[in-house]
């Protein structure tokens, strides 16, 4: 029984022991198994733009321990830069195609080290700047890590300082890309271009049909609509914090502050600041400063040293001269001190100018004008000069301060010429935050894409001119979109005509009687309006042709979030009254078009709208009393939205081969008056 006992007791112990060691087997290996399965899915399903910014560091983008690629000296170099580059000859759209957010995808290389055939480097590292330019992009939306999606593509060749290039060999490096194809939609980042002794206002590295952003650019090497011209970027914007000092009188009226001027510029600095006395101040290079003192931090006048730049937020107008590039990075230095730039470069493309309107936030003046300057200064009023410091510290806080404000400001405005309906406005370019919040923005929300109906239909308001509406009528029903026409009879006192008076039209006509005389009844939402295009006309407008309507509806048709009309009107401000004032003359400047013939834009006037059947005695335009009203209308209106909201242009929409001397059925609209 022991012996039994013995046995049974061990027995038992046993058999658990092996399947314990079992267990742990296989749960180990069940663990092994399920550890690579989760490694797998985070390396499928991590999100790529994570993956990407973090593989985007200054250490990993050192040309060390990247694959090396060898260029023989016989290797093809692009063609110098097209310039009749435009974004319609040069630029393949078709690779954006069409998405729901309406952005590109950008698609940056993948690092590699260049070295020519005796394996010497073609450059050494990345730099700083152009890192962050890189991070900036792989963060943002616009970024892709897919190359079959990209619509433009961003090398890692680091060429914004040509100072530091082999031009043959970055180019060489350039042709060497996979999606190269002659530069198309590939984009190259230069902030120093040319070098001595031209100094040349565009990269000199052979680029073909490659898009440019430049910091440096000239009229003559600038392709409109298709370069962008970018920020010199201070290394000063990251170092130095200057408080935003507001807007408001500086101790010095005009200040200089650039080292190393042409002796020219600087006799005729000079010469200013002798004829006005302490209000100038011209600084230049210290040459006492103690050992281990930065000389880029100071600017000395005689023996007086100056914090820089500090000391541009102690000026009105700071002075941004030519130095032998066009491009200086003193401009960010003077926006960020909220210093008005007063730039003297001529043939200079201001950096973002396709959107940013520079003047509201600076003075330019021609190089021959340098003696005019204080003078010109002198008249600027001091209200304007506080809206100008203030427009100049926001153009340094949204689009100079960083690298990555100038690479997302550079892509929004290639973004907005690709997808130009989804285009950001020019009130969101321009301004400030605090004038977005107190300005007026359209409160329809309408669509900025022609609409999906076809046609419009024609609302004619009238009274009791009944000659002058059926003309209307039928001058109108001769427009071939026209899809329905709809009279507002206006008259409480007098029955519309009978039927049978009425002109015969091939489209649907109704009147609507009202039990109001009001001019608003011309915007009643009616049930009978189908179409999403409107023509308000009123029944004396006898002078437009169907050609001319015809022509306004498809005008209307391309911008149909506007008002786009005949008659136009101008406010202007009367400086001897004080106040705004309302104005009809003909002009090329339009602020109001008056919807007594209007699509619910503008196109200029070719016509002097006037009632053929009107007396003084009925004739609205024809009291003197009537300028006035509408006069003391325009500033009711600026006094309920505490601004002037009205904006004055100069637009004018005229149909192909308009002007030009050909057959007239070869025109599209031969019908169309003349001025």
């Amino acid at each position: 029984m022991c012996a039994s006992a013995k046995y049974n007791t061990r027995g038992p112990a046993l058999i658990p022991r092996m399947k314990t060691k079992h267990r742990i087997y296989y749960i180990t290996l069940f663990s092994i198994v399920l550890l690579g399965l989760i490694a797998t899915g985070i390396f499928q399903f991590w999100p790529h733009s994570i993956e990407s910014s973090n593989d985007w560091t200054i250490e990993k983008r050192s040309v060390h321990d990247v694959p090396v690629v060898k260029l023989p000296a016989d290797s093809p170099i692009p063609e110098r830069g097209d310039l009749s580059c435009r974004m319609h000859t040069c630029f393949d759209v078709y690779r954006c195609g069409f998405n729901p957010k309406n952005k590109i995808k950008v698609y940056i290389y993948s690092l590699k080290k260049y070295v020519d055939e005796y394996g010497t480097s073609v450059s050494n590292t990345i730099s700083r700047e152009y890192n962050e330019l890189l991070t900036a992009i792989s963060d943002s939306e616009f970024y892709t890590d897919d190359v079959n999606r990209a619509c433009l593509f961003v090398p890692s060749i680091d060429v914004l300082n040509q100072n530091a290039l082999r031009i043959k060999e970055t180019a060489q490096a350039l042709a060497q890309l996979s999606r190269w194809d002659r530069g198309t939609n590939h984009l190259l980042f230069n902030m120093l271009p040319g070098g001595p002794p031209d100094y040349n206002t565009a990269l000199d590295v052979p680029r073909d049909r490659a898009l440019l952003a430049g910091g440096g650019f000239s009229t003559w090497t600038y392709r409109q609509g298709y370069d962008v011209s970018i920020p010199v970027y201070s290394p000063l914007s990251a170092e130095v914090d200057l408080p935003d000092r507001g807007p408001g009188p500086r101790r010095y009226f005009i200040l200089s502050s650039q080292m190393s001027l042409h002796p020219e510029y600087r006799s005729e600095l000079e010469a200013l600041q002798t004829e006005n006395g302490e209000s100038v101040l011209i600084l230049d290079k210290c040459t006492n400063l103690s050992d281990g003192v930065p000389a880029v931090r100071k600017r000395c006048h005689k023996n007086q040293v100056f914090d820089y730049p500090q000391v541009l937020q102690e000026s009105t107008f700071c002075v941004v001269l030519r130095g032998a590039r066009l491009g200086q990075a003193v401009l960010s230095d003077v926006l960020q001190a909220g210093c008005v730039p007063v730039i003297i470069a001529d043939s200079y493309i201001l950096p973002f100018s396709e959107v940013l309107d520079w003047k509201r936030a600076s003075v330019v003046i021609p190089e021959e004008k340098m003696p005019e300057m204080y003078s010109i200064l002198q008249s600027v009023p001091q209200r304007q000069i506080e809206e100008m410091q203030r427009q100049a510290r926001w153009f340094w806080e949204a689009y100079f301060r960083s690298m990555k404000a100038i690479a997302l400001a550079t892509l929004q405005i290639i973004n907005d010429r690709i997808y130009p309906y989804a285009a950001i406005s020019y009130e969101d370019w321009n301004d400030p935050p605090a004038v977005k919040w107190s300005s007026v923005s359209n409160p329809l929300f309408l669509p900025l894409i022609p609409p999906q109906s076809q046609g419009f239909t024609a609302i004619v308001l009238t009274y009791d001119r009944v000659e002058s509406l059926f003309r209307v009528i039928t001058e109108v029903s001769k427009v071939p979109s026209l899809s329905k026409l709809l009279v507002v009879w206006n008259n409480q006192n007098k029955n519309p005509p009978e039927e049978s008076l009425w002109p015969k039209i091939r489209v649907p006509l109704k009147v609507v009687r009202t039990a109001e005389n009001k001019l608003s009844n011309r915007f009643f939402p009616y049930d009978e309006i189908e179409t999403e295009a409107v023509l308000a006309i009123d029944d004396d407008i006898i002078m437009l042709t169907s050609d001319e309507l015809q022509f306004g509806y498809e005008v209307w048709r391309e911008f149909p979030d506007r008002l786009v009309g005949y008659p136009g009107r101008l406010h202007l401000w009367d400086h001897e009254m004080n106040k705004w004032k309302y104005e009809s003359e003909w002009t090329n400047e339009v602020s109001m078009v008056l919807t007594g013939a209007a699509f619910y834009h503008k196109v200029t006037p070719r016509k002097k709208f006037k009632c053929p059947e009107c007396t003084a005695i009925d004739g609205l335009s024809l009291d003197q009393t009537h300028m006035v009203e509408r006069s003391e209308c325009i500033n009711k209106f600026a006094s309920v939205f505490g601004t002037m909201p009205l904006k004055v242009v100069e637009h004018r929409a005229d149909p192909v081969l308009y002007k030009d001397d050909f057959p007239e059925k070869l025109k599209s609209f031969p019908n169309i008056g003349s001025l």
